[in-house]
């Protein structure tokens, strides 16, 4: 277990298979290369996150507790290995215009800044620039509500994309497939 102090919420990691892991903790936890998977803790001794990688000298990343971390836990310690589906987007938070907010009441969504080839995101009509603003009529804006929802009861099942693409809402389908390394 390790303590440190955390300096930022919300930061994204590149993992080595270039999938980016959103919604990480920055801390001054002391990492070594290899000793990733360690609890860190708070002041009172909860567990606040898995520590996940070494960003550089003093300064170390980890993926917050939450009901997705604790799903991974769950299915780790039931499957030996967690399934999670895939779409082949990179996104970011943005806001959304006044006009949109008031339309959609959100006030940011999920701006796609890649769509990879071949990928169902591809497949299904999604571009670059468009801003997602709801999956299954659930509505995103936070790096990580996308992710959240990526899990393995998405493999295989359709789901509808709601995105505002050129000033007008429009409607996708897409596929998740399974996310192999």
């Amino acid at each position: 277990m390790t303590a440190g102090v955390v300096s930022a919420l919300g930061r994204s990691l590149r993992a080595k298979n270039g999938r980016l892991i959103e919604d990480v903790i920055q801390t001054d936890a002391l990492l070594n290369p290899g000793n990733s998977g360690g609890a860190l803790a708070d002041a009172d001794g909860r567990v606040v996150g898995i520590n996940t990688a070494v960003a550089g000298i003093g300064l170390g990343l980890a993926v917050p507790m939450n009901a997705t971390t604790n799903r991974i836990i769950y299915a780790l310690l039931h499957d030996g290995r967690v399934r999670r589906a895939y779409l082949g987007l990179v996104t970011a938070p943005a806001p959304l215009t006044p006009a949109w907010s008031s339309r959609t009441g959100q006030t940011t969504a999920l701006q796609v800044a890649e769509v990879v080839d071949g990928s169902p995101a591809a497949l299904s009509g999604l571009h670059r620039g468009d801003m997602v603003l709801a999956v299954d009529g659930r509505p995103l804006g936070d790096a990580g509500s996308l992710q959240r929802l990526l899990l393995d009861d998405a493999i295989g099942h359709r789901v509808e994309i709601t995105v505002l693409r050129n000033g007008a809402l429009v409607d996708v389908v897409a596929e998740p497939v399974e996310l192999v390394d």
